[in-house]
């Protein structure tokens, strides 16, 4: 059941990120500040997405969900959606 939790605490953090992410999308011009935010926000997402993914598939397989790691950026950003 703990580890249950970790996933409800990473979907509420997901959840905060894209609502900035929206927030970011749906202003009319971005200055680079705020260009470079969105950026690090949707790697920072993609960065979220994939260990809670390892989680439920390591529990579905019978294997450790805390086995689950982040990834670094450089992998992830690779991700096709």
């Amino acid at each position: 059941m703990e580890e249950h939790g970790k996933d409800q605490s990473v979907l509420t953090h997901i959840q905060r990120l894209v609502a900035e992410e929206h927030r970011l999308f749906e202003q009319a011009s971005l200055a680079p500040e705020g260009s470079k935010r969105l950026a690090d926000v949707q790697v920072e997402l993609d960065q979220c997405w994939d260990p809670l993914r390892q989680r439920r598939a390591r529990r579905e397989t019978g294997g450790d969900p805390s086995q689950a790691r982040v990834r670094p950026p450089e992998v992830v950003k690779k991700y096709i959606g």
